[in-house]
């Protein structure tokens, strides 16, 4: 073993409960070990990637890492943290989702098969799909008590909640199906530990005692804290939804944005959870924070470690680019760079205008720009006094009446930003 996983993840404090004895079981030699992933989007969010990070932890102390995607359970939905049932899923979007996930884990596990410990992802539908309803209940559902599965928390408080909808049958069987993936695991590739959020307690307990009934073995249940935000709003979200590893669906300028807008006290908590930076780099860069913290350097490491981590190093430029867009950094070459998705991201809410093409190809002058075909000002005459006080900017540069707006000034092929002074920005769109 090249490090205790242990206490790799307590330091870093994603340990919040665990089975005794688990610490050493995975100091004796090689060990396997699960995470569950249900593939209910294409995309893996950053709720998962404290998930990812365990497994990836759990592979770096030598072990072997197991992602199981759930194809049969994301077809039912789990109860726990929920206080509605899932959508079901059909086969043929289930196994899109599948291979959307596989190519983004691969950015964080080294699935070799050349390596003793390298990663496998498995789907659970490939050894539920043919199990009838009564082998399933005539061999794992007679090992499990109704009293056992109703003690559990996620369960307590799906039936205790005011929801009407109660909860049905097929979520009730939902820790069942867990638990005998665990089993599954644990017979066909000697997988003794399932690791998972707090939340998850209940159903990882359940297969370490299917384990116990049915395999005659020990199986181990390894938990971490759910991620929250210290001013109590939920962590991954944004008033536009979660925060994707997608970059079609958060591009990587806005992935960026979120992990630079962490609070203080997050950041201390997330550069430990979500980088690869060792414990001495990490506490040097908290006292250097605490030192001169409107410098902010804890909230652009983090960001500047993750944001490389799940996109790519260009991606990270891009992005720092793009955020100096906001604070009158950038030059006009910065911006020819930006791609549309970003651009749109950076200016959203900006005021708009459309302008056909055509008035751009033959040159259009500055007080159209301005007033007459766009309305961005009230009138040519306020146009007029505004060239003259020096207080517009095309693309971040200063221009006079007497300027042009052409092709070569387009953004994306169809933009151009129109400065009012520090505080005034306007959007031309070219149609």
């Amino acid at each position: 073993m090249t490090k205790n996983f242990v206490q790799e993840i307590t330091w870093r404090g994603m340990l919040h409960d665990t089975m005794p004895g688990t610490e050493e079981h995975l100091q004796e030699k090689m060990r396997a070990a699960y995470v569950g992933i249900d593939p209910t989007a294409d995309s893996l969010h950053i709720g998962h990637l404290v998930g990812v990070m365990m497994l990836r932890h759990f592979q770096l102390a030598g072990h072997k890492p197991f992602a199981l995607i759930g194809g049969a359970t994301g077809m039912i939905g789990d109860p726990s943290g929920k206080s509605k049932e899932r959508n079901l899923l059909d086969e043929e979007t289930l196994a899109h989702n599948q291979a959307a996930l596989k190519s983004q884990l691969e950015r964080f596990l080294d699935f070799s098969k050349d390596e003793a410990n390298g990663a496998v992802l498995v789907n659970n539908y490939d050894w539920m799909k043919d199990f009838s309803f009564l082998e399933f209940a005539r061999d794992v559902g007679k090992h499990i008590t109704v009293n056992y599965m109703m003690a559990k928390d996620s369960v307590k408080k799906r039936l205790s909640s005011e929801s009407k909808e109660g909860m049905s049958f097929t979520e009730f069987t939902y820790q069942l199906l867990q638990g005998y993936d665990f089993l599954h695991l644990y017979n066909q590739h000697e997988c003794t530990l399932q690791m998972g959020g707090s939340d998850q307690w209940g159903n990882i307990t359940t297969g370490t005692e299917l384990i116990r009934r049915i395999g005659n073995g020990k199986g181990y249940a390894l938990t971490c804290p759910l991620i929250t935000k210290a001013d109590g709003t939920k962590f991954g979200k944004t008033e536009g939804g979660n925060i994707w590893l997608d970059a079609e669906r958060t591009s990587p300028y806005k992935f960026y944005q979120y992990w630079l807008n962490t609070s203080d006290d997050d950041a201390a908590k997330y550069i430990k959870i979500f980088t690869f930076l060792t414990q001495e780099e990490i506490e040097n860069l908290i006292k250097e924070h605490h030192e001169a913290p409107h410098l902010r350097q804890l909230q652009k490491k983090l960001a500047e470690e993750v944001t490389t981590m799940v996109h790519s190093k260009e991606d990270l430029e891009n992005a720092i680019k793009a955020s100096n867009v906001l604070f009158g950094k950038s030059t006009a070459d910065d911006l020819r760079t930006l791609d549309e998705k970003t651009f749109l991201d950076i200016f959203e809410g900006v005021p708009q205008a459309e302008v056909k093409h055509s008035l751009i190809e033959s040159g259009m002058d500055m007080i159209a720009a301005l007033a007459a075909e766009t309305n961005f000002l009230k009138s040519n005459g306020e146009a007029r006094r505004a060239l003259k006080e020096n207080s517009i900017s095309v693309n971040k540069e200063k221009v006079k009446e007497d300027y042009n707006i052409t092709e070569k000034d387009l953004i994306s092929g169809k933009y151009i930003i129109i400065n009012k002074g520090k505080k005034n920005t306007y959007i031309i769109k070219a149609i």
